[in-house]
């Protein structure tokens, strides 16, 4: 990735995480990833983005890009499983258990976690595919 890219991808997080609603973001990240194809969170943030905005059928191959180019990400491996509950897809189980040996493995990482979950709760209230994810990795 280059500088520019870089600080485009992460202007794009800034304002996001100032509460940019993700209308306002999911043309950029569509642009990031267009422009940087093999960049795996690039694609874990467009997929949450278009599951944020209940748009689960373009989330799921952006979540299977995202888990293809980084398996070891836990977020993009629970934004895959949200948007496999959310069409019907099978598989999750196992995207939900890579994520526990994560979570076990780095309290660090399970912290930033589930403050993605309580902030996709918070932007998506009643969020039932998240909701799941959240109950299984109690």
């Amino acid at each position: 990735m280059t500088a520019q890219q870089e600080s485009r991808f992460d202007q794009a997080i800034a304002r996001y995480q100032q509460g940019a609603a993700p209308e306002e973001l999911i043309d950029e990240f569509l642009q990031i990833t267009a422009q940087e194809p093999r960049q795996s969170a690039g694609w874990t943030c467009l997929a949450w983005l278009q599951l944020l905005l209940d748009q689960p059928q373009a989330a799921l191959p952006s979540a299977r890009n995202a888990v293809k180019l980084n398996p070891q990400d836990p977020q993009a491996r629970i934004n895959l499983s949200v948007a496999m509950l959310e069409t019907g897809a099978k598989g999750v189980r196992e995207h939900i258990e890579m994520v526990k040996r994560v979570m076990l493995m780095a309290p660090e990482l399970a912290e930033e976690l589930q403050g993605s979950i309580a902030d996709g709760l918070q932007r998506r209230p009643g969020w039932q595919a998240l909701e799941k994810v959240k109950a299984w990795l109690s």
